[in-house]
């Protein structure tokens, strides 16, 4: 790649980071060219979809997703493996709604992406087993009441960061309080199949998405 064109697909992926913190992953490709200064010809030339300037993006990002679920998975207590890998995740939702959107929205062709989808899920339920083997959460709870409902708070985290810094902490620790079996009484209804969940992780993102941050490997 000339040198030129290197410099332009460097503003080009630092403009789209800026962008999508700022505005999500579904900001006008044209914005993002005017950030960068360059015309959407050289944007499309660079990334001829959305999905490869995303997957050029976050790329990075996602992978170290993946390697604190590898680290929560190993984690010698599960409990605080599962705690600390939420509150991670929710501190990179909490600065950059590019993340939010990402982490609870399908977004076809970015393969890290996807990666990240099956790896989230697989770490929540392996955390979720050994938890309730050892006592720890309600044994009616289920892999798919905890992945929707992170999904319906990650989606208020940016809200709460912009009124009052870390204030989503206090909601995460409401909610993973929730979890624990110590005085818990019967949850009502039955939970989420693996295809209702998909339906609503869709609807939480508006008519005629998919939701695929939480789905199920």
């Amino acid at each position: 790649m000339r040198q030129d064109a290197q410099r332009n697909r460097e503003r080009v992926i630092a403009a789209a980071r800026a962008v999508y913190a700022e505005q999500g992953v579904e900001a006008p490709l044209d914005v993002i060219a005017r950030r960068a200064d360059v015309g959407n010809a050289t944007l499309y030339r660079r990334f001829p979809d959305r999905a490869a300037l995303i997957e050029a993006v976050f790329g990075e990002g996602l992978a170290a997703t993946i390697e604190a679920g590898e680290r929560a998975r190993a984690a010698a207590d599960p409990w605080a493996g599962l705690t600390a890998y939420v509150e991670r995740t929710f501190e990179g939702l909490a600065t950059d709604r590019g993340v939010t959107d990402l982490m609870t929205t399908a977004m076809p062709g970015v393969p890290t992406l996807e990666a990240l989808h099956l790896h989230n899920a697989g770490t929540i339920d392996a955390l979720l087993t050994r938890c309730r083997e050892d006592g720890t959460v309600r044994g009616d709870l289920s892999v798919e009441d905890v992945l929707f409902a992170l999904a319906a708070l990650g989606r208020a985290v940016p809200a709460a960061e912009s009124a009052a810094s870390g204030s989503w902490r206090r909601l995460l620790a409401l909610f993973l309080d929730g979890l624990r079996a110590e005085g818990a009484r019967p949850l009502p209804g039955e939970p989420l199949t693996a295809d209702e969940l998909r339906t609503a992780l869709g609807e939480l993102h508006g008519p005629g998405r998919t939701g695929g941050g939480a789905s199920r490997p």
